[in-house]
């Protein structure tokens, strides 16, 4: 410390820009892997910001590419920045990231989606689940082919307090395709409401952040950009398994433009198909004429909470899959199908 009291704050030395990075290597965008590199370190700056204070805070960074937004969280004073990235071809440039910050960086050439976190950060961290969230968050420009099937992954991981969240309730900003932020974030009777929507919101506070125009990127995607904040509940608004939950929510919006008991039926084998949904939905206090756009997060709640008792009395009933019914009807029987049973199939 200084005589005059001030604390050194670290920034980074001067380094190539992400532009002189990306020709140093040769590197391209992976048209396969959904790959667009952020490089207006303005709005790199941005998105940090939008994080929060991420001072002192351990940080990891998903996808980072060829490491703009890793310059913004080093500059904003993080402890340490765990890098996870695919791609080996970004490995390289990101070293050099590295030994500009040094004990700052660590570097994991790792898929997202089966990377455990369990030595991602130091145990001294965690928090218990009711205390505040811990000194971590959790950063990425996602690709557009990872982000869906990894949110719900991460949702999961939530719901089961385990993988990154078994160091407690760690708060997470991301990027999205704005339609997909969208259907996040939306409210009750909106038309971007979806499972996605119902599953999210009953398992974190969800926030939307500011929209990043295609043009920012490099190359350009044909649809706009949109950050998602996400602070998982002390309390799910649903206490149910998170495979139950989502197994009714999916159910439901299968039929997302009609009455909400359409989907609701295909929870149930035929064979008493009408009796079990009407018992559903009365014994849940659900209007069948409702859209599923117009169910509240507590009407799910309701569904959920009693589709758990019908599975408790019946064991075999979590198990039905309305689909696998109609393949065996094809095979068993000459069946004739309808455009509907091969909407589901598709």
């Amino acid at each position: 410390m200084a005589a005059s009291g001030k604390v050194a704050i670290f920034r980074l030395p001067v380094l190539p820009t992400i532009g002189e990075i990306i020709k140093l290597f040769k590197l391209k965008a992976s048209k396969q892997l959904s790959q667009n590199f952020l490089l207006d370190l303005r709005l790199t700056d941005k998105i940090v910001r939008t994080a929060g204070n991420l001072k002192d805070v351990y940080v990891c960074e998903v996808g980072p590419g060829p490491g703009g937004i890793s310059r913004s969280i080093l500059n904003s004073g993080a402890a340490e920045l765990l890098l996870i990235e695919k791609d080996s071809r970004f490995i390289p440039g990101l070293k050099l990231l590295s030994e500009a910050a040094p004990g700052k960086v660590r570097i994991l050439n790792e898929d997202i989606l089966t990377y455990t976190f369990n030595e991602a950060f130091p145990k001294h961290l965690s928090k218990n689940w009711e205390d505040d969230p811990p000194a971590i968050h959790i950063i990425g420009n996602l690709p557009f082919s990872v982000s869906t099937p990894l949110i719900i992954q991460w949702l999961e991981n939530i719901s089961n307090r385990d993988g990154p969240f078994s160091y407690g309730r760690i708060r997470m900003t991301l990027t999205f395709q704005k339609e997909v932020a969208e259907r996040l974030t939306a409210s009750t009777t909106s038309r971007q409401r979806s499972r996605l929507s119902i599953i999210s919101q009953h398992l974190c506070t969800v926030n939307k952040g500011f929209t990043i125009p295609g043009q920012a990127f490099v190359p350009k995607p044909e649809v706009d950009v949109t950050l998602v904040h996400f602070t998982p509940l002390v309390e799910p608004k649903i206490k149910q398994p998170f495979k139950m939950v989502e197994k009714v929510v999916q159910s439901i919006f299968q039929y997302r433009r009609k009455h909400c008991h359409h989907g609701a039926r295909i929870l149930f084998p035929e064979a008493d198909r009408l009796e079990k949904t009407k018992h559903l939905l009365m014994e849940a206090d659900v209007d069948p004429t409702l859209y599923p756009t117009q169910l509240s997060l507590f009407q799910f709640k309701n569904l959920c909470n009693v589709y758990r008792k019908m599975c408790d009395e019946d064991p075999d009933l979590f198990a039905y899959n309305y689909r696998e019914e109609l393949k065996r009807k094809k095979k068993e029987s000459n069946f004739k199908w309808t455009d509907k049973d091969y909407y589901f199939l598709s």
